[in-house]
This record gives C-alpha cells, sequence and structure tokens, in this order.
C-alpha cells in the first residue's frame, strides 16, 4: 500500500519556525519527486516547494522563496519542509505529494499525496 503521512504541523508565532516532515511507506522514494502543496479556507490549493528525486534540483513558489527549504533523505524514505519567519498567510494545510519522475514541476500532476497536516501562524 502506497502511502505518504505528513507530520509536524502546529500553531507557531508570526516569525517562528516548523518543520514538516512526510514519510514514504510502500513505495522507494528515490524514484520519486516530492512536492510540498498547501491550502487555505476558501483558497485553491497552491503548490510551495518540490525536489528532484535525487534532491539536486528544487522549485520554490515565489511567496516563500528564502523562507522555505525542501530536502529529503532517500534513506530513510522520508522529505522535509523546513519552514521559517513564519507569516499569518502561511497558514493552511499542508500536503505533500509524491510523482514518479526525475525532475519537479509544480504545474503538473501528483499521483499520491498524503492527508495533510494544518499549519497555523497567529499571535
Amino acid at each position: 500500500q502506497l502511502q505518504l503521512v505528513e507530520s509536524g504541523g502546529g500553531l507557531v508565532q508570526p516569525g517562528g519556525s516548523l518543520r514538516l516532515s512526510c514519510a514514504a511507506s510502500g513505495f522507494t522514494l528515490p524514484y520519486y519527486v516530492i512536492a510540498w502543496f498547501r491550502q487555505a479556507p476558501g483558497k485553491e490549493r497552491e503548490g510551495v516547494s518540490c525536489i528532484s528525486s535525487s534532491g539536486g534540483r528544487t522549485n520554490y513558489a515565489d511567496s516563500v522563496k528564502g523562507r522555505f527549504t525542501i530536502s529529503r533523505d532517500n534513506a530513510v524514505n522520508t522529505a522535509y519542509l523546513q519552514m521559517n519567519s513564519l507569516k499569518p498567510e502561511d497558514t493552511a494545510v499542508y500536503y505533500c505529494a509524491a510523482r514518479r519522475s526525475y525532475s519537479c514541476s509544480l504545474v503538473v500532476a501528483y499521483d499520491y499525496w498524503g492527508q495533510g497536516t494544518q499549519v497555523t501562524v497567529s499571535s
């Protein structure tokens, strides 16, 4: 059974940090691109970041460049999203997704999705 499980969400004050994890099971992560998406209430889902299967290339949405860092550890089948300098507008449910490919893109369809983890940035 192919599965992605996110963790690490929570409530944080503006300017704070969180690290999200995406653990994969049932498939070999090194063959897959990993992406993070988010969806805020009343808004469309937005691509946040993606990382190539080797980890050598990354993409970021303009809204998170310089604040978020995506990474992966293929040895433990897990990807991460380090989020720094968080803003209230980063509040959303964050999803990780996987696609069997080598290069990453935030404008293509992804095959596997996690259940999401809530991130709330508020004072």
